[in-house]
């Protein structure tokens, strides 16, 4: 019987590709073994943060000062956002807006109609319209769009997303005050 030798290439390879599968399968450990690490053995939950996290601090959105006072509704021409706020003046939900062409003026107004489907006067397929003053409303496309008006056309039209608009919707019954503010 004879032996044959293998190549010194061959050994080479085969303790290269073991190497690599050693590495490979250390890196993997070490990967899961990094949440433990940094919070003491304990799963990680959605709040944790790694030490010395740079992340900055979500946005706080307080109701604008001077802004009136008890349940209303504020929309911040500035700031293109609202806050429905409740009897004891805390905001119980703010969100972004896209305002029309025509901004309402600064002061205090009513809801004085409320259409629950219709057509925007940019011709875009509303819901939840609720108007105040004489040529403004707060609306949400039902395709979810929030296109800019085109620069021609006069629209009073302050657009929100579809779950906003169902919450301005059940907030802002005939009556409601809302308070425009700079």
């Amino acid at each position: 019987m004879s032996r044959r030798r293998v190549p010194a290439g061959a050994w080479i390879t085969g303790l290269l590709v073991g190497a690599l599968a050693v590495v490979l399968v250390l890196s993997v450990q070490a990967r899961r073994d990094i949440p433990n690490a940094l919070t003491g053995g304990a799963s990680p939950t959605p709040s944790a943060k790694a030490p010395h996290s740079s992340a900055p601090e979500p946005p706080r959105y307080e109701v604008p000062a001077g802004s009136g006072s008890g349940r209303r509704v504020v929309y911040s021409v500035g700031q293109k956002r609202v806050w429905l706020v409740g009897a004891d003046g805390k905001s119980l939900r703010t969100f972004g807006v896209w305002p029309g062409t025509v901004t309402p003026a600064k002061g205090a107004y009513s809801v004085t109609f409320r259409r629950e489907t219709g057509v925007g006067s940019d011709g875009v397929e509303i819901e939840n319209a609720v108007y105040f003053g004489t040529s403004s409303a707060f609306s949400n496309a039902v395709d979810g769009s929030s296109p800019s008006p085109s620069p021609g056309l006069r629209t009073g039209a302050v657009r929100e997303r579809a779950a906003d608009g169902k919450a301005m919707w059940d907030f802002a019954t005939k009556g409601t005050t809302v308070q425009v503010v700079g």
